[in-house]
């Protein structure tokens, strides 16, 4: 079984915003596997089904992303699963804007939402799915900036990102990480 948890901010407000680009990779997985995410446990929204002979759970923590631990805390164990077939999947500032890079554990990196997953959690080997969203103008805060939404050059590709981000993940569910890694740990063209 895979738990794939796409990270966000709930609500109209941030629905559009970079740091909901998570939310936005799971939303498109539920299209592509025809999960509906239909089911509220955990804090989350979230969606079960099978999908290539696997067990997949989809899911968007509604708390606000620095709270995301807890929800992802209780779906690890509502569903059972161990932390290494957990795959989360987030805005990353320290990536330029739409590139992808997998990793198979690692730090926080300063990203809120993964900080309190790792403390949650008390682990950090597990596979992650970062979606480069590039730091905002000196003088704009990075606080602001990920609760903005994508301005008018980026909207066209934003469509795009998700898209790769994801392929990346049903490339990771069927191929395994490495083979996911070597596909799209690249610079974006």
């Amino acid at each position: 079984m895979k738990l794939i948890v796409g990270l966000g901010n709930p609500g109209e407000r941030y629905k559009l915003t970079r740091h909901n680009l998570g939310f936005r990779v799971v939303d498109r997985l539920a299209l592509r596997t025809d999960i509906r995410l239909s089911e509220r446990s955990c804090e989350s929204v979230l969606g079960r089904g099978m999908w290539e002979e696997q067990t997949i759970v989809l899911a968007q923590p509604q708390t606000f992303m620095n709270r995301s631990g807890t929800a992802v805390a209780c779906l690890i164990a509502e569903t059972a699963c161990n932390t290494a077939n957990l795959v989360v999947i987030y805005d990353d500032l320290d990536l330029p804007f739409g590139q992808i890079r997998i990793r198979s554990r690692g730090s926080a990196g300063g990203h809120r939402g993964m900080l309190s997953i790792l403390e949650c959690l008390g682990a950090a080997e597990f596979p992650r799915i970062r979606l480069g969203i590039g730091r905002p103008a000196d003088g704009i805060d990075p606080a602001d900036y990920v609760l903005e939404n994508f301005g008018e050059t980026e909207l066209a590709a934003v469509d795009e990102i998700v898209e790769q981000g994801a392929e990346s993940a049903i490339c990771l569910v069927k191929d395994g990480i490495y083979r996911a890694m070597a596909l799209y740990n690249r610079p974006r063209p």
